[in-house]
């Protein structure tokens, strides 16, 4: 026993393979966050790889319909404007489900991540497979930073998902919205990340004549909408009320 423990522990402090998220690291995320977590319940959805990784699920009353909702690089599914998105979206009638997406090591850059692409891919296919099991039909999803890059992938890749709308926020890359079918929210600060701010027309340029498709600006708000989060809410709530 105690070699198998031994082994474990020295697992766990081992570097991710290649493509693959830092499950240790996941781990400890969910050991940190789930016992502050106060709206919706845990739920372990399975990858083709059999790890188990971890959503919170908060359930609407007399649901309009689900969200699936994606944060930034190497956080969590409660981490910062995250967490009133998940929660404030499904007292306003919007069922969430926030996943865990993988992650690398704290130190990791936006550059390391493209390998895990496809496994964050592979994460929404099973949470959209969740919620029509759970019984939507509309399901929309909200991304974050480089959230935003992995819903595209997924997007792009998957031209059958059952995704109805897009929200992508603070989405600093030019991942051609032109090759998407479905609506799409672009939304940032006026005071957002530089790349963000930057490559703001050209997103624009890439919407423009396309059903269901908008850009805003928040006057004021930063990449983490800091002291907006009631702007940030109710500008994803209303473009989600119009969309779907």
């Amino acid at each position: 026993m105690r070699l198998i423990t031994l082994l474990f522990t020295l697992f766990l402090g081992l570097p991710a393979a290649a493509g693959q998220s830092d499950y240790a690291r996941e781990k400890k995320w969910a050991d940190e966050i789930l016992p502050a977590v106060l709206v919706g319940d845990p739920v372990w959805l399975e990858g083709p790889n059999r790890h188990k990784f971890l959503g919170l699920y908060a359930e609407a009353g007399n649901p309009k319909a689900a969200v699936i909702i994606v944060h930034g690089i190497g956080v969590h599914p409660d981490h910062g404007l995250i967490s009133p998105l998940r929660q404030q979206l499904a007292e306003q009638g919007y069922t969430t489900l926030s996943l865990q997406m993988p992650i690398l090591q704290a130190d990791a850059k936006n550059d390391a991540y493209p390998p895990l692409f496809d496994e964050a891919a592979q994460r929404l296919d099973q949470a959209a497979a969740f919620l029509k099991q759970k019984g939507y039909r509309k399901i929309a999803l909200v991304s974050h930073s480089l959230g935003c890059r992995m819903s595209y992938r997924y997007l792009s890749t998957r031209p059958d998902a059952p995704i109805a709308a897009w929200v992508a926020i603070g989405n600093s890359s030019l991942d051609d919205y032109g090759k998407l079918k479905l609506p799409v929210f672009d939304l940032y600060g006026q005071n957002d990340l530089p790349a963000v701010v930057e490559n703001a027309p050209r997103r624009a340029a890439m919407l423009k004549g396309r059903a269901g498709a908008v850009q805003r600006q928040v006057p004021g708000a930063n990449h983490f909408f800091e002291g907006l989060d009631a702007n940030l809410v109710e500008a994803v709530r209303g473009y989600l009320d119009q969309a779907l």
